[in-house]
């Protein structure tokens, strides 16, 4: 049941935007401090998601895909192992938990540690509305300082377009990631981003189409696994993967390298000067970005090694190469991919063209419209963003607006990512408490 409020008399603490991980770890460290004190000092939070329910990736939940993050680094240990939201919390009341203790594992199933998302997301359902798309955000002044925003939404499944306006003197936008997909990419039954990888596969399954070759581009972890699965899925079809490297390169995770993700590292990317962190987020690149883990690395390898064997090769890696140029006569499609070593060009007739080709955060802009415009950004353009995730804005606005997503110019490699997610939920929770003011309804 939802209890998110729109009257005129209500005045959060807090709006998010977005409910994913990120918001949803922020969801519960509010919920958690609020079980603590008393009603006049709890934080007024309430989050808004354009999905009717929680879902993270879920067009990348493969069966048997792991985590790439230990199960430690949930939505609630990093900031206090002592939480009943934790991910042990879960599997204990899942009745699983000597289960995966057997298993011998830092690493989850995907799906599993979806699952554990939404067990954590129903426990703090009234805090969330779903099916509720933010349209506009609008600054709200008095006596000449922005004090408040007003953030509009509607519901995408009610055809009258009816609008719902909540006020908030803090944001905290969690907006996630949208596909990057190469310029004049055109999407469609037959092109698509790796994001609906299991939805389109399911729906070509279920109506039988044939397909004899796919086509994927890319080079990191969701490319791999779109490889796999579709040479999994179309077990008489040809799966060729196109990238610009030689090969795959293996994820570094090695101790020291994966220091990178500690808490302690975001406070030393967020002082070091300009040039500094530019050269710590190239070192550590491998460590997150078109990257693969070296088990399906070997796994691929060896399938390609046994078709040799038999003489009938169905996975291909065409590799040093880029896609020059598609063309779609009839049902089909014309995929030009160059050699990159000769210029050599070569023609693949397809039915599949997955972009495994990653994901790039939306521009403040995008995601609130005027709101932007309050904020302060450098000279390269880039928002400015104190250490505790709150966006700096013109002198006049009071109002808070805080980032989960989007600062890897400001606090390192880890802004993307799950691994301090627990974290960064528990500082914004005490950005917010240290600018707490006496309550203001409106009449």
């Amino acid at each position: 049941m939802n209890t998110l409020h729109s009257g005129s008399g209500t005045i959060y603490d807090v709006l998010g935007i977005g409910f994913g991980p990120s918001n949803l770890a922020l969801a519960i460290a509010v919920q958690e401090y609020n079980a603590q004190v008393a009603d006049g000092e709890r934080i007024q939070a309430g989050f808004l998601e354009k999905q009717p329910r929680f879902g993270w990736h879920r067009g990348m939940l493969i069966d048997d895909a792991t985590m790439q993050v230990s199960f430690l680094k949930d939505l609630v240990t990093m900031r206090d192992p002592t939480s009943d939201y934790s991910f042990l919390c879960y599997l204990r009341e899942r009745g699983r938990l000597v289960d995966f203790l057997n298993q011998k594992t830092l690493f989850p199933l995907r799906i599993e540690f979806h699952d554990y998302f939404e067990w954590a997301a129903a426990r703090v359902a009234g805090l969330v509305e779903y099916a509720a798309e933010v349209v506009s955000v609008k600054p709200v002044t008095e006596d000449g300082e922005v004090r408040w925003f007003d953030v509009a939404t509607r519901d995408p499944r009610d055809p009258s377009g009816r609008l719902t306006v909540r006020r908030g003197r803090n944001l905290c936008v969690a907006t996630g990631m949208e596909p990057r997909l190469p310029p004049g990419t055109v999407l469609s039954d037959r092109v698509w981003h790796n994001s609906e990888l299991l939805p389109r596969v399911a729906e070509l399954v279920e109506r039988r189409t044939p397909i004899r070759r796919a086509v994927v581009l890319g080079a990191g972890q969701s490319a791999a696994e779109a490889v796999d699965y579709l040479h999994r899925s179309f077990p008489d079809a040809e799966i060729c993967s196109v990238f610009a490297k030689y090969g795959y390169t293996p994820a570094d995770d090695s101790p020291f390298a994966n220091r990178i993700f500690d808490p302690e590292a975001v406070d030393i990317y967020y002082g070091a000067p300009r040039d500094v962190k530019r050269s710590l987020f190239e070192y550590h690149r491998g460590t997150n970005y078109s990257v693969v883990d070296m088990e399906l690395i070997e796994a691929l390898s060896r399938t390609m090694y046994q078709e040799k064997v038999q003489g009938r090769q169905r996975l291909r890696m065409l590799n040093i190469s880029r896609l020059r140029g598609v063309e779609t006569p009839g049902d089909q499609l014309e995929i030009t991919v160059e050699y990159l070593p000769t210029g050599e060009r070569d023609v693949l007739d397809a039915d599949l063209l997955v972009h495994a080709t990653g994901y790039q955060p939306q521009g403040i802009g995008e995601r609130l419209g005027e709101i932007g415009k309050l904020c302060l950004r450098d000279d390269e353009d880039a928002l400015l963003v104190g250490r505790d995730h709150r966006v700096a804005t013109v002198a006049n606005v009071e109002a808070g607006i805080y980032l989960q997503g989007g600062t890897e110019h400001t606090h390192g490699i880890t802004s993307t990512l799950l691994s301090n997610t627990a974290v960064r939920a528990g500082e914004i929770r005490a950005a917010l408490l240290a600018c707490r003011q006496p309550v203001r309804d409106r009449g």
